[in-house]
């Protein structure tokens, strides 16, 4: 949530700063705004809307400068509107701030800087903040740095930070505490974001701040890190990115979701390639070998994540059961550490995130990890947090995710505990040699049944088209396929605005059938493996009551297609795999319905990628 950018250097400092802005658009946001130093005064523009809007409004300032910060803002004190969307001055007007996150305690914070005379143009706590650095700056007489500091100390929530003072036009101070900050380093200039994205084309150089870690940037120096704590000296480690831009950019396609849809075959061989090695009936996966004691010795597995992670953590608890036969329980990340949660030093946690930086998903490993469990994650941005705070993991190699709605951070993810439930079976002795070859083959064909899948897209939009207008949907699986119900739920309430329920197909009768009617269109994942028959019946009992079915089902089904008002087929796969399948369906459905209701696919509203706020 919210987006940071910043510039210094030998460049002008507007237009990276408004690329950087629309690179970070995935993230979510309802304002936007732009503060530049031209060499004698800031220059402030910020406005309700979205980066476009920034731009025409920032017409109205001089945009020079070779320093300068931006931001883009997800409410949460205050309304979306002009005045509280960042950057925000000091009462003086000396130091500037753009900030991601909240700041808990800012109302009691707020109310004895009143009585000290200071006042407060917006409802923000980021106002509040960065009045609070100029009285520390002023009443310790210290330099913005260790005011910085000091003031952070007082504050109690999650930031990322970078505040600059026009009296000292060569510096920006930037810290974090719960919310992703990155810096690129380039030849005598440097970058400020959420994440990479803003700066790869300049530099493949980046330094990601630990939590408790505020740095000091400055032209000509090198960076100067410190904890916030105890003013300990910490050192940076450089990392070289990965990314490169034309991943980040759309690629022809009218949307970055429907890139990221048609991505999925490679992203998904991109995350087996190197693990997978079917021909000689191997997988390699360091995290798992160097801690396969763990998981062999575990009570059971506990896998926390949100939204999108968590029906992906559905699906891997239906596959750690059914091949290594270990129990697991899967959590809502968010209500996970509120429930005082029984945990043992016998518990191995897998944590799920795309961005690797989820606030409530770090939260629970920070329990489970105190509790003496063995944690484990799985994301797919290279240096993030849960990264970085687990005891080991594996990346998804999804490549970046710009769209909001998660589509193959799900098939990765699913991907990726796959091979860790397939290597955990063959140490265990749960499969024999031939069945363990034969699931290594198939996962290794996936790719390939992906792309014969996004082939009904044609006929997928016919379908669209048609319910298009519909207020209320159901969603209905089993077994394996009832997380993938909630998932494509999920994904059109998420883009188009639409009610939508999931439901395992046997729960309908137990109420959900009252909603069927003519109007009612009812999604079914009723392909041939698994409890095919049931879910038949099901079919059945919804077409008795005049409900409007669309069935995803195995190449060639016949005796759905009797019963279905239309058919979209997925290629014949083993039960476990089919997930990766039937979503694709899924996908390409709410996106089509969101395109033509006219919703912005890529930045559905109120909704942020990163969820870095509880």
């Amino acid at each position: 949530m919210c987006g940071i950018v910043g510039y210094i250097g030998h460049r002008e400092a507007f237009p990276i700063i408004i690329k950087g802005l629309q690179r970070l658009e995935y993230r979510g946001y309802d304002s936007a705004g732009i503060a530049l130093y031209d060499g004698s005064q800031i220059n402030l523009s910020k406005t309700k809307g979205k980066v476009e809007d920034l731009q025409n409004k920032a017409k109205e300032i001089s945009q020079a400068g070779k320093i300068g910060i931006g931001h883009t803002r997800w409410a949460t004190h205050g309304v979306p509107n002009d005045v509280n969307s960042h950057p925000h001055y000091s009462n003086s007007g000396d130091l500037v701030i753009i900030h991601n996150g909240i700041i808990e305690n800012y109302e009691a914070i707020k109310q004895e800087l009143t009585k000290r005379g200071y006042t407060f143009q917006s409802d923000t706590d980021t106002e509040v903040l960065v009045n609070l650095i100029e009285e520390v700056k002023k009443t310790e007489d210290v330099k913005l740095g260790k005011a910085v500091q000091i003031a952070l100390n007082q504050v109690v929530g999650a930031y990322a930070i970078a505040v600059f003072d026009k009296r000292k036009p060569d510096e920006i101070v930037v810290a974090k505490l719960g919310s992703p900050l990155a810096i690129g380093i380039g030849e005598d200039e440097f970058f400020i974001a959420s994440d990479a994205s803003p700066f790869i084309e300049f530099t493949n150089n980046a330094v990601y701040l630990e939590d408790e870690e505020m740095a000091i940037i400055r032209l000509g120096k090198e960076i100067k890190l410190r904890k916030i704590k105890d003013d300990a000296v910490a050192y940076p480690r450089i990392l070289e990115l990965q990314m490169n831009l034309e991943e980040i950019e759309k690629g022809g396609y009218d949307h970055f979701m429907l890139k990221e849809i048609y991505e999925q075959p490679r992203a998904i061989k991109d995350t087996y390639r190197g693990r997978l090695l079917a021909d000689q009936g191997l997988i390699r996966m360091a995290g798992i070998d160097l801690n396969m004691e763990k998981f062999l010795n575990a009570n059971r597995i506990i896998i926390v994540a949100c939204g999108t992670s968590w029906h992906a953590g559905l699906v891997a608890e239906y596959i750690f059961e059914d091949l290594a036969r270990i129990p697991v329980e899967v959590e809502y990340a968010s209500e996970f550490r509120y429930r005082n949660p029984v945990i043992t030093d016998k518990d191995v946690l897998i944590a799920i995130s795309q961005s690797g930086e989820t606030a409530d998903t770090l939260a629970a490993i920070k329990l489970a990890k105190d509790r003496g469990a063995f944690v484990f994650g799985v994301c797919n941005v290279v240096g993030s947090s849960i990264a970085r705070e687990t005891d080991a993991g594996a990346y998804t190699h999804a490549g970046p995710e710009i769209g909001v709605a998660s589509t193959k951070a799900f098939t990765t993810q699913i991907t990726v505990l796959t091979l860790m439930a397939l290597k955990l079976a063959k140490a265990k002795g749960v499969f024999s040699e031939t069945k363990y070859r034969e699931y290594l083959t198939e996962l290794e064909n996936i790719p390939s049944k992906v792309e014969k899948s996004l082939e009904s897209n044609t006929l997928i939009e016919i379908i669209a088209d048609v319910y298009k207008d519909s207020t209320n949907c159901l969603y209905l699986g089993r077994g394996y396929n009832f997380p993938v119900a909630l998932e494509g739920a999920l994904k059109l309430k998420e883009i188009s605005y639409i009610h939508a329920e999931g439901y395992p197909a046997a729960e309908m009768k137990h109420g959900p059938i009252a909603l069927i009617d003519e109007h009612m269109p009812v999604f079914v994942i009723a392909t041939k493996k698994g409890h095919y028959e049931k879910v038949v019946s099901n079919i059945q009992e919804i077409k008795s009551r005049k409900g409007k079915i669309i069935a995803i089902v195995t190449e060639g089904d016949e005796q759905v297609k009797e019963l279905a008002d239309h058919v979209i087929e997925v290629p014949e796969t083993l039960e476990s795999l089919t997930p990766l399948l039937t979503t694709i369906p899924l996908q390409l459905l709410s996106y089509h319905i969101a395109v033509m209701r006219g919703c912005n696919v890529d930045q559905p509203r109120n909704l942020a990628k990163s969820v870095t706020v509880e």
